[in-house]
Formats: C-alpha cells, sequence, structure tokens
C-alpha cells in the first residue's frame, strides 16, 4: 500500500511539473528558422522552465499556421498582406500584432568560380526573366546562367518577385528550392548557378555587390551598406502573434528584442534592429 501511494504521488509531481512548464511554438520563415533556433536555444538554457519549438516551412506557411491557431509566433520574411491580416480578424478579432526583430540584406549567390562580382537590379531582373541567360553578357564566362529560386509560399521569393522582378514573372527554367540552405547548396555546387536568399546564409558560395543601376555603384550586402540604404534589396525580419502578447510569450519577445536577444542577430549573420 506504501509503494502505491508513493507512486501516485510521483505520478502527481511529474504531472505538475509537465503542466508548469510553458510551450512555445514558433513556425514560418526558413530564412529565420537559424536565427530563430539560437534565440531558443539561448533563452531555454536561462529559463529552462520554458520550451521553444521552432520549425519553418516558408513565411506563407507560418501566417497560415498564425491564422489556423497552430503556432503562437509566425516568423515571416515579408509583411503580413492585407487579406491575411483580415482573416486573423474574423477568426480573433484582431488583426494581429507585427514585431521586427531583425534586418536582412537579401543575398544574390553564385559560385565561388565565378569571376563575376557585381550585377544592377536591370541585370538580375533580366536574368531572373530568362532575358540574360548567358553570364558573358554580363562580364562573365560564355557558360549558360542556371536559376536557382524559392517556392512561392516563401516570404523571400514574394520579397525578390516584388523588389527586383517588379511583380513580373519568374522564367520558366527557374527551379525552386525548398530552403535558403537548399539554395545555397545547389550554387556551391553549380558552377553556372545563381540563387538568393538571407545574408546569413551566406557560406561556401559568393556574394555579389549589387548597383540600383548601371549608373551607379555596386555595394556589398553588408550591415553598413543596408543601413546607409546603399544597399539596394534589404528587408525586415517580422515575428507575428495574434494579438498583444503576455506572460511567457511577451517575456520571449521582449527578450529578443534586447540587447541580449538582439546580439545574438550579428551572431547569426543578421542585423540588429536597434
Amino acid at each position: 500500500m506504501k509503494k502505491i501511494i508513493t507512486l501516485i504521488l510521483t505520478l502527481a509531481i511529474i504531472n505538475i511539473s509537465t503542466n508548469s512548464a510553458e510551450i512555445i511554438t514558433v513556425k514560418g520563415s526558413d530564412t529565420m528558422v537559424i536565427l530563430s533556433q539560437r534565440w531558443a536555444e539561448n533563452y531555454m538554457a536561462k529559463f529552462p522552465d520554458v520550451t521553444i519549438q521552432v520549425t519553418g516551412g516558408g513565411s506563407g506557411t507560418g501566417i497560415s499556421a498564425l491564422i489556423n491557431g497552430t503556432t503562437d509566433i509566425c516568423n515571416a520574411s515579408r509583411p503580413m498582406k492585407k487579406t491575411e491580416r483580415e482573416k486573423l480578424k474574423e477568426k480573433y478579432n484582431s488583426f494581429g500584432i507585427e514585431i521586427k526583430t531583425a534586418i536582412d540584406a537579401l543575398s544574390v549567390y553564385v559560385n565561388e568560380t565565378n569571376k563575376i562580382k557585381e550585377l544592377s537590379l536591370a541585370q538580375l531582373k533580366d536574368i531572373y526573366q530568362g532575358k540574360i541567360t548567358n553570364w558573358k553578357e554580363v562580364g562573365g564566362a560564355d557558360e549558360k546562367i542556371i536559376l536557382y529560386s524559392r517556392e512561392n509560399s516563401s516570404g523571400t521569393y514574394e520579397y525578390f518577385k516584388e523588389h527586383v522582378l517588379l511583380n513580373e514573372d519568374f522564367s520558366q527554367s527557374s527551379q525552386n528550392m525548398p530552403g535558403t540552405a537548399a539554395v545555397v547548396n545547389a550554387v556551391s555546387n553549380d558552377k553556372s548557378g545563381i540563387g538568393f536568399g538571407g545574408a546569413a546564409f551566406s557560406k561556401g558560395i559568393k556574394s555579389l555587390k549589387i548597383k540600383k543601376d548601371d549608373s551607379l555603384k555596386a555595394y556589398e550586402p553588408t550591415e553598413k551598406n543596408v543601413k546607409s540604404g546603399n544597399y539596394p534589396i534589404s528587408r525586415y525580419l517580422f515575428m507575428y502573434v495574434k494579438s498583444k502578447p503576455t506572460g511567457a510569450l511577451k517575456k520571449y519577445i521582449d527578450w529578443i528584442l534586447s540587447k541580449e536577444g538582439q546580439s545574438i542577430v550579428n551572431k547569426v549573420g543578421y542585423f540588429p534592429i536597434k
């Protein structure tokens, strides 16, 4: 009888401990996965009573999860659309809360062996629309350009389409990859490849300098050049929540925006908002 009582008490203690643990779910932008995982790891080490679960899938996937109520935080590398916010309003009587968490220089990747060092936005547009198809047309080798892009659920895809292609279509020859890491891997193994994605993924490839037009100087995707406005394709990285955060969720977001949380932004390869 004593053993049974002890077992019941032990199970009760475990149950209380499990119920008292805070769980925060984060889903969305693949661009932000590395950063979000690093935030989560550091926060859980500091506050072991909180569990933070991070998954990717793309900004669109994260926004859908927020609307469906299957995630606490949506990561997005683009702003939410008006139609998406209206869906939140219909379901939760709130247009959602937008939180700017970091700044990214959207980088253009080529293979390390590619002798091209810079492109203008017009050249980049023509490349991804199939109007420029050979590297020799922009001063490179006589080789066919192989295009790598992201899936249309990606915030990076939408940002590139809006700000580089000016809302026109990608070339049908562009190969859509499931994540930025996949784009980088493809370009690193293809001497004729070109891709784009977050600055934090720029390893094992070369990031090109970009200029606003042919008559201007080209700039590298650095913090200084982004914050001065010289690098022409940069963006905020966002978190969205359904309504004004409270409790453990608020504490976590406040920590991300703190000096400690923002220092991790730099370490990962993005730029702090403060």
